[in-house]
């Protein structure tokens, strides 16, 4: 029985319920651990999977494994580093692409081993624009699973590649002398519980929630 390990570092991020239903499901075609830190990595084992991992992982960590990959939203080498598909909405974009990819010591540099789109229709908050990223990471893991001796990884190319900088709070700032219109894609990727847009008026800080009737 193939040996999958799954890592997400952080209980509260909405993908982890995702991981448990999907390790419920499959729980009895392949043996599954879900941690929450690569320090309780306690076994080999032939696909280790990390998801909104925050934790360097490193090459010892990986030997234990046949392959370590990871989940990355964006059509690598294009748009290396932190939260690439928010930024992508932010710019307007309407396709989304999600890499799975080899994990190695420098960030989102690994070999590729399969791409999908993800395509949006410019109407979906936040909790939506997640649950179409979250179906198509469950399926390049379920596809990695199935075709482990088959896939045949893709090296990057190195010129073709950038990376963005990681997002702060300031990033979810609204702009009260623009329009809404201006500022929605802003407005639809933030999350209103982790990383709530916001605006400043009169000394004081307003908290900015959106939702659909």
């Amino acid at each position: 029985m193939l040996n999958v390990t799954l890592i997400c570092t952080d209980k509260n991020h909405p993908v982890y319920k995702e991981l448990e239903e999907w390790k419920t499901l499959n729980e009895q075609k392949y043996s599954i651990e879900l941690l929450t830190t690569v320090s309780d990595i306690n076994r080999s084992g032939s696909l280790l999977f990390l998801i909104s991992c925050s934790e360097i992982v490193k090459q010892s960590h990986r030997d234990y494994f046949e392959h370590t990959l990871v989940l990355h939203a964006s059509d690598l080498p294009k748009d290396r580093g932190w939260s690439p598909h928010i930024w992508a909405v932010i710019n307007g974009r309407n396709k989304l692409t999600l890499s799975l990819l080899e994990a190695g010591d420098k960030v989102d540099t690994g070999a590729i081993w399969k791409k999908v789109d993800i395509t949006l229709d410019g109407s979906e908050l936040y909790d939506e624009i997640n649950q179409k990223l979250f179906d198509a990471e469950l399926k390049l893991i379920t596809w990695a699973c199935e075709n482990i001796n088959t896939a045949k990884p893709m090296l990057q190319d190195e010129m073709a590649s950038n990376y963005l900088r990681k997002r702060t709070p300031s990033d979810s700032e609204v702009n009260i002398k623009k329009s809404i219109e201006e500022q929605f894609n802003l407005l639809r990727v933030c999350d209103p519980d982790r990383f709530p847009a916001y605006f400043n008026m009169n000394g004081c800080k307003y908290k900015i929630k959106i939702e659909k009737f």
